[in-house]
């Protein structure tokens, strides 16, 4: 199953696990990530600690624990790219709209995925 598909059509949740450039660690709770013609992935991110650490630090890992019994999913180590701040592609990417939503910047950070493994294990 291609990564774009895996996403649209498995139902979960994600983490995301950062550090900032003295090692402190953060993880929240993510949407899934868009995943682009190119073969990376996106984010789309409030400037809270997660964004914060990226700034100092590119690395971060993704975990997609998938709904159901057991433990099934896949974790990704990702290296930050890119981001663009409030853009259109930002804003037509969004799966969701909040009523009471505050005015506040929003950032589509972009990944490249260095390496992919199962939730549970070492993989191939």
């Amino acid at each position: 199953m291609e990564l774009k598909e895996y996403f649209e059509d498995t139902a979960g949740s994600g983490i995301m696990a950062t550090a900032d450039s003295d090692g402190k660690v953060d993880a929240a709770i993510y949407a899934r990530p868009h995943v682009m013609d190119d073969g990376t992935i996106a984010l789309i991110m409030r400037d809270r600690l997660t964004h914060l650490n990226l700034q100092s630090n590119p690395h971060a890992c993704y975990m997609y624990i998938e709904k159901g019994p057991g433990y099934r999913g896949k974790r990704f180590f990702l290296t930050k790219i890119r981001e663009e701040e409030d853009s259109e592609l930002l804003h037509s990417m969004r799966r969701r709209q909040y009523i009471d939503e505050k005015d506040e910047s929003k950032f589509l950070v972009f990944f490249k995925i260095d390496k992919e493994l199962p939730l549970v294990g070492a993989g191939k």
